[in-house]
């Protein structure tokens, strides 16, 4: 029985393909939660002349950030310094431009995703197919990426029960939630 596990933590994404308790297939790449920070720093500077710091940023992911567009748009007022005049500013940002903002770094790791599944041996793919994609970490937890997974893969993609403390819980664990899961 084979498992795909996508741990997206601050610094890096690993991919995981289990069976029987032993590793297949694992890909790491250096993009994870840290990137979606950045990139949302980046896209204010370039897009709105807008400087601001890495706590802002994270703020707006954890608020209104969304890998998929998920219910009515939202906003959000933010407060940061005018690239330009170097002044204090507030901006209004909403969610379909700061998903915009986080393209980059998202299609880094469905690519990275998309990559293990080519890896994988076709008789395990056809389990991660039918058990779907066991999504953890804290990086895990940004709206919709469930769903930008799910569309991206055709394969199902979940959030683990507790995705910021599950992978110190380990793969044992993990195939025992998951063979539970079975009988549901």
């Amino acid at each position: 029985a084979g498992h795909m596990i996508v741990d997206i933590g601050g610094g890096t994404t690993e991919i995981s393909v289990i069976s029987l308790g032993g590793m297949v297939v694992t890909n790491a790449i250096r993009i994870a939660g840290d990137e979606f920070d950045e990139a949302i720093i980046n896209y204010l500077r370039k897009k709105h002349s807008l400087v601001v710091g890495e706590n802002t940023a994270e703020t707006i992911k954890i608020k209104i950030g969304n890998a998929y567009p998920i219910g009515e748009k939202q906003t959000l007022e933010i407060k940061g310094r005018d690239a330009i005049k170097g002044l204090p500013r507030t901006l209004v940002v909403d969610s379909d431009e700061i998903r915009e903002a986080m393209k980059e770094p998202l299609n880094a790791i469905i690519e990275e995703i998309k990559k293990t599944l080519d890896q994988t041996p076709p008789e395990l793919a056809g389990d991660i197919v039918d058990r779907g994609i066991v999504m953890t970490g804290g990086g895990s937890l940004l709206k919709g990426l469930d769903k930008l997974i799910s569309e991206s893969t055709l394969v199902p993609a979940f959030l683990a029960d507790n995705p910021l403390t599950s992978v110190v819980i380990g793969t044992a664990k993990y195939l025992e939630i998951l063979d539970q899961k079975k009988y549901l």
